[in-house]
């Protein structure tokens, strides 16, 4: 039995040419991985109080809902858009992530900052006949439009 144990050690050299049908396993299974990486849909996030200064709301994966005001200070920021039925005072951030397709809503603008996919307009910027009132602001290319939407 000891000489049957001895013959499995040589055969070892044959075994050792079986990574390579491992290697093939391998790329299989990528291939099996790669029609399952599409991006999953995520949810929104809904904050019903109102942002205060100071405070920093960050969902990366998907648009924010704010339902009352965002304090000057305070800060907003989403991988998708932003909607807030608000003022908004503060910094909004929309597209984090680089969605250039993001946008931002709200009820009344004395924004600090609103940016989109890291373009961006300060309150000096925006125009005067746009301040308190309800705006919509998105890219075309590099250029982030604003309109009223009233």
């Amino acid at each position: 039995s000891g000489e049957s144990g001895a013959a499995d050690p040589a055969q070892a050299p044959p075994a050792a040419a079986e990574p390579a049908p491992t290697a093939q396993v391998t790329s299989a299974q990528v291939t099996r991985i790669v029609p399952a990486a599409p991006p999953q849909p995520v949810g929104s996030l809904t904050i019903a109080e109102p942002v205060r200064s100071g405070q920093t709301i960050y969902h990366p994966h998907g648009d924010i809902i704010v339902l009352g005001a965002v304090s000057s200070g305070a800060e907003i920021v989403a991988g998708g858009s932003i909607h807030i039925y608000g003022t908004l005072r503060g910094r909004a951030l929309a597209g984090a992530g680089g969605d250039c397709r993001a946008r931002i809503f709200c009820r009344r603008t004395e924004a600090e900052l609103l940016a989109i996919a890291g373009y961006y307009r300060t309150v000096d910027d925006l125009e005067p006949s746009l301040r308190n009132r309800p705006i919509q602001a998105w890219l075309e290319g590099e250029t982030m439009l604003i309109t009223a939407l009233d």
